[in-house]
């Protein structure tokens, strides 16, 4: 999944503005999540009327099939990638496809067991296809709701991910243009290609000091803040939410903190290039002017 510029452009803005920018992801979360839902009863059924049973080998040929990429069988059989990797110390191509497999022969026993312990529950799934009208048993529709299950899992997952890939440095670069930081003060290709991939640095007045930011746009009380600037020695750490623990523990870290959802929150970034000697100018004007004319750069 990729974000457009204009969902980009909320999410920065609803996030320096102290609202929740959560809404957004959910929204394409679902967009995408109900395309794929039409998209795969249309399969469902096409396979009916060339008389193709909706079976577990159906479904095993169709999205555990070899020839897919690895993520997307693991992602298929119900398993994730990290769980492979936790039980077998490896998620390579031929381990992990031998474990995506025999996890969905272990799904579809299941599957098996709970219609014949629950003989009394019956389901019948309709489904109308330009006036072609096909019935699932319970059994093909409890392998439907698995597969759709899966497939919304492995639609959130990727758009939170993406979400913070797409919009973190954004985000930084907009919090320096909305103080007016000398854009040599956050000019990354100042740093090796390897650094730029994954990091956001800002350059002191001498251009001779650099301090590492992380953002993390996470929920109130995630353990992780203090974990991760202690793994990677960062300088700075702005959040969409933090707690008083998470606060208190950057703080013995001397890591300079921004909450962006507290009242007027982004104006702390100032305070931190203050203490940080990085040049800026203070900013007390319309936000919302001052967003559009930098997106109007930054996305340009």
């Amino acid at each position: 999944m990729t974000l457009t510029d204009n969902v980009t452009k909320r999410i920065i803005s609803k996030l320096i503005n102290g609202l929740d920018y959560r809404i957004e992801i959910v929204a394409l979360i679902d967009a995408e999540f109900l395309q794929y839902v039409l998209d795969f009863f249309k399969q469902i059924v096409d396979a009916k009327l060339k008389n193709q049973l909706i079976t577990a080998d159906w479904y095993k040929n169709e999205f555990l099939n070899a020839e897919r990429p690895t993520d997307e069988v693991i992602i298929n059989s119900g398993l994730n990638k990290k769980t492979i990797s936790n039980m077998y110390n490896t998620a390579k191509r031929e381990i992990a496809l031998d474990a995506a497999w025999e996890h969905y022969e272990v799904l579809y026993q299941i599957i098996n067991d709970l219609i014949e312990n629950n003989s009394e529950v019956s389901i019948l799934l309709t489904i109308k296809f330009r006036n072609v009208s096909v019935e699932l048993n319970i059994s093909e529709s409890l392998i439907v709701i698995n597969t759709l299950a899966v497939k919304r899992a492995a639609i959130r997952g990727g758009a939170w991910s993406t979400a913070g890939k797409q919009v973190e440095k954004l985000l930084m670069k907009t919090l320096c243009m909305l103080f007016d930081v000398p854009e040599k003060h956050f000019d990354q290709t100042q740093l090796p290609e390897s650094m730029r991939e994954v990091d956001f640095y800002l350059f002191d007045a001498t251009l001779n000091e650099k301090y590492r930011c992380e953002v993390k746009l996470m929920g109130k009380g995630n353990p992780e803040g203090a974990d991760v600037i202690i793994a990677r020695n960062s300088k700075i750490f702005v959040a969409d939410k933090l707690s008083d623990l998470n606060k208190r523990q950057l703080s013995e870290l001397k890591t300079h903190w921004v909450e962006l959802r507290s009242t007027n929150g982004y104006k702390r970034f100032s305070n931190v290039l203050e203490e940080l000697n990085i040049p800026h100018r203070k900013f007390d004007g319309n936000i919302d002017s001052k967003l559009e004319n930098i997106f109007s750069i930054l996305f340009s």
